[in-house]
């Protein structure tokens, strides 16, 4: 395994890192099943588990399976989403961080996370606030980095200058979307990332499943049928996952390691998170952790699809509140 520093924190992560969405209750695992594939993982080299108290149980799982192996663990955990109906159980205000963080440390059975991240932007509060309580956190040592995710490029500058100009300490890590299929973020967001010496743990690298090459245009897949995954039925992105299929079998390589190789060969990004819900789903990617791709075949996958443009949009991308709210926009 060729670990990769951190941004500039000096913190050594594994270029996949295990995503725990999938590995909550209610994704169909029990903790048990969900504890073995944590301990194939680690097993395997990788040192970094990332996971969220919007979760639901997941830090609870991971929290129970870390036990005895917590010290080689670099892990990582976020807030902001909205934790039940009360509307100060979420975003990032001073008055729910210092609670949140309470509660993932309970739940994780820690007295410190290495990364702690922001889960999504939140305009109502000031950036100096969030970025005030982060650095007490960091001073007490009840987290040792912090980060966060979904942001748009003029706020990732926006709290570098806040932090430098308050003298607080500056986000460390970002973690946006990042596929073959979305590579937006290579216009804006990844130069910003470098240039202030940041990490990028990235997440979706296969497409939410796109880039596996299991769902195909003329398909009957059931995945396809169902409304939360409306992804799977983006004529865009199936278009675009047809002409993947071929290359990748000249190449000699299935699907899903030509999209994991894809996504850590950016020099921007550090590591990839990889969301599995079964052993057999984390071998497969394993096997392919030293795949690289020379230069000739990144250079086909820039004429499929073009630097810094996405193909449709992912279900889950962030969307600001002056898209989703006509108020924000009309007079």
């Amino acid at each position: 395994m060729q670990y990769r520093t951190l941004g500039r924190t000096g913190i050594q992560v594994s270029p996949y890192a295990l995503g725990t969405l999938m590995l909550a209750g209610a994704m169909g695992n029990t903790a048990d099943e969900s504890a073995r594939i944590i301990h194939r993982a680690l097993d395997a080299g990788i040192n970094l588990v990332d996971t969220s108290d919007a979760y639901g149980d997941s830090e609870e799982v991971v929290g129970k399976a870390l036990e005895g192996r917590r010290d080689t663990v670099v892990l990582a955990t976020k807030f902001s989403r909205p934790i039940g109906t009360d509307p100060n159980q979420r975003g990032a205000s001073r008055r729910w961080i210092v609670t949140a963080v309470e509660n993932s440390l309970r739940r994780l059975r820690t007295d410190h996370i290495d990364l702690y991240q922001l889960h999504l932007p939140d305009p109502s509060t000031d950036i100096e606030e969030t970025l005030s309580a982060l650095t007490d956190l960091l001073h007490s040592g009840k987290v040792r980095a912090i980060g966060a995710s979904h942001t748009p490029a003029s706020e990732i500058v926006e709290a570098q200058w806040v932090a430098e100009r308050r003298g607080l300490a500056r986000f460390h890590t970002e973690q946006p979307a990042y596929s073959i299929l979305n590579r937006g973020i290579e216009r804006e967001i990844l130069p910003a990332i470098q240039r202030y010496g940041m990490g990028a743990l990235v997440w979706g690298p296969l497409g939410q499943g796109l880039l596996t090459g299991r769902v195909r245009r003329d398909g009957d897949n059931g995945l396809r049928r169902a409304a939360v995954f409306r992804h799977l039925n983006d004529a865009r992105r199936l278009d675009v996952v047809e002409q993947l299929i071929p290359l990748a079998e000249e190449a000699g390589l299935p699907m899903t390691h030509l999209a994991m190789a894809f996504t850590v060969a950016h020099p921007g990004v550090t590591s990839a998170l990889i969301g599995v819900r079964t052993e057999e789903h984390l071998d497969a990617l394993l096997t392919g952790l030293d795949v690289t791709l020379p230069g000739e075949l990144l250079d086909r996958l820039d004429e499929i699809v073009p630097p810094g443009t996405d193909v449709g949009t992912l279900d889950q991308a962030y969307q600001p509140p002056a898209l989703l709210d006509a108020a924000l926009r009309r007079r």
